[in-house]
């Protein structure tokens, strides 16, 4: 950069990058189809696996988008952006984030031609903004409502269908929907509530729901019950032991006889707990802290079955189901704070014990119990079911699904060349890119599957062109290769899926594409490792 006088005016520090234009549109638009590339083999039921191996050899494998990214070390400031993309998806939907990412990814290439033409990022972006909000419009026209349970399963089976759950998508699915039901209050779904719990041994088959809270964690003393009937549930988030004191304190002790008086004093402490909890008439301790050895004998000798080192949530999940109160002191435990349950079992799942809570009289938090042969399958099959259970519970609040399998893009590309054309002027151009890049998702479907991915395209046009009261429905049979009505088919996934994935992939896209001048800071160099101590004020150690 140069004054007036020609004389070259220093602006920015050396060693900073900057591009500009042209230049820094095609880098980040580049770094975002990246990113797509990176998911793009795992969209759908016939998507790949990847195998993330991370900096301490820890391995991961899913088809999971957001998880793929999560694991993934991005630099680029504008592949970041992407990955935010898949993150926000995941939040709100727990579902789509593949989609959502390649979406964004299709939406910046199909700019670049645009941008090569000279049309202003400006108008691409006014183009894109509108192609959005016109696709959420026709979306909402071509929603089935949902409110049956059938509808329910056929949403949970679609999030379950690729992932790596054999074949057992129907029973999964089964359980996702009745664990949904089960939490829902006032037409809304808590997932939080819904907890997984997963022991590695059996088959995925072996999974199943527990009305209650499993706690992996076993009875303190052996002497304790293994099952109790008509349980009454005391939960303490202080330890049952003798409180320590916060500074250090000396006792004199100057004769045998006051030595075995202090002992028996700390004896007679955790005894008035132990009676205290026997008192109030509960048979069932669940501890968040520490439980003294002696505590531990007084709770068998009167048999209590009790359990300690919980996880606060467990605690909490536990008070959700039972309707007890978490306690903060021993001494001030009343009737009113136990919470009830049918029974609960100590049992043996493979080489260790775990707590089963079941029975509770409206449990709103319960449990899926995941077994699996390996840990890689169990974290891969809790991966499953979280988001087929954020799908369900996003179909049950919201009431609205649409077909899957390609079919709502192909629909969407349809109608927004018609909306383009009645737009005019350079808009148009854009809202007929962002109608070109809804096929990418059938594209990618086909490609995945094995399909002639032009071929699958053209039926599917040629099936959304009849016009009938079912061609909206028709999507991308994987197997056949062939339009099929995918409302029959039982392919459906929820309205707000599609919605959120488009608002987003439209968002990023519109963001990275205002962008013109990258200005990029030369990071500092790594100080050298200091030999020794440094000395005050900054000077060499002496």
């Amino acid at each position: 950069m140069y004054g007036s006088g020609n004389q070259p005016v220093i602006v920015l520090k050396e060693g900073t990058e900057r591009s500009k234009d042209k230049e820094a549109q095609f880098n980040n638009i580049s770094a975002a189809k990246a990113v797509a590339d990176a998911v793009r083999s795992t969209l759908g039921p016939k998507g790949m696996d990847k195998m993330l191996v991370n900096t301490i050899g820890d391995v991961v494998i899913t088809n999971d988008g957001v998880t793929i990214l999560k694991e993934i070390d991005v630099q680029h400031p504008a592949a970041k952006m992407v990955v935010e993309v898949a993150k926000t998806q995941d939040a709100e939907c727990g579902d789509g984030t593949t989609t959502s990412v390649i979406l964004a990814g299709e939406l910046l290439k199909q700019s670049e031609s645009l941008i090569d033409a000279n049309v202003h990022p400006t108008v691409i972006t006014n183009g894109y903004k509108m192609a959005a909000d016109k696709a959420v419009e026709i979306l909402n026209e071509i929603a089935i409502d949902a409110k049956n349970d059938k509808t329910l399963k056929t949403v949970a089976t679609t999030a379950l269908i690729g992932k790596s759950v054999g074949e057992e998508e129907s029973a999964l699915a089964d359980i996702v929907v009745k664990a949904c039901k089960s939490v829902e209050e006032d037409g809304k779904v808590d997932t939080k509530n819904i907890r997984i719990q997963k022991k590695v041994g059996g088959v995925i088959g072996d999974t199943y729901l527990v009305q209650g809270v499993v706690i992996d964690k076993e009875k303190v003393h052996s002497r304790m019950p293994t099952h109790v009937e008509k349980a009454k549930i005391a939960l303490f988030s202080c330890p049952l032991e003798v409180k320590k004191t916060e500074f250090d304190a000396q006792i004199q002790i100057t004769d045998p006889s006051m030595m075995s008086s202090f002992l028996a004093e700390e004896e007679n402490t955790m005894k008035a707990m132990v009676d205290k909890i026997k008192e109030v008439g509960a048979n069932v301790v669940f501890c968040q802290k520490g439980v003294d050895e002696l505590v531990q004998h007084y709770l068998a000798k009167n048999g209590i079955l009790g359990y300690r080192r919980l996880k606060e949530s467990d605690l909490e999940a536990i008070a959700k189901a039972t309707g007890a109160n978490i306690v903060g002191n021993v001494m001030e435990l009343t009737k009113a704070d136990l919470g009830t349950a049918g029974a609960v079992d100590e049992k043996q799942v493979g080489e260790d014990g775990m707590a089963f809570i079941t029975g509770c009289k409206n449990p709103k938090a319960i449990t899926i119990f995941v077994r699996g042969g390996t840990e890689h399958v169990l974290e891969e099959v809790e991966r499953a079911l979280n988001d087929s259970i954020r799908v369900v519970g996003v179909a049950i609040e919201d009431g609205k699904v649409v077909a899957g399998a390609g079919a709502p893009e192909i629909e969407l590309e349809l109608r927004l060349d018609d909306f383009a054309a009645s737009v005019g002027g350079r808009e148009q151009l854009a809202i007929e890119k962002f109608a070109k890049a809804m096929e990418i998702i059938p594209w990618t479907l086909a490609e995945n599957a094995g399909i002639d991915p032009i071929d699958s395209i053209i039926k599917l046009k040629n099936a959304h062109e009849k016009k009938n009261a079912k061609a909206k429905y028709y999507g991308l049979d994987l197997d056949s290769g062939e339009a099929v009505d995918m409302n029959a088919k039982n392919v459906l996934e929820p309205l707000r899926v599609k919605v959120q994935a488009i608002n987003s992939a439209q968002e990023v896209a519109n963001m990275i594409l205002r962008i013109d001048d990258v200005i990029a800071s030369r990071r500092a160099p790594q100080a050298p490792p200091q030999g020794g101590a440094p000395g005050m004020g900054g000077m060499p150690g002496m």
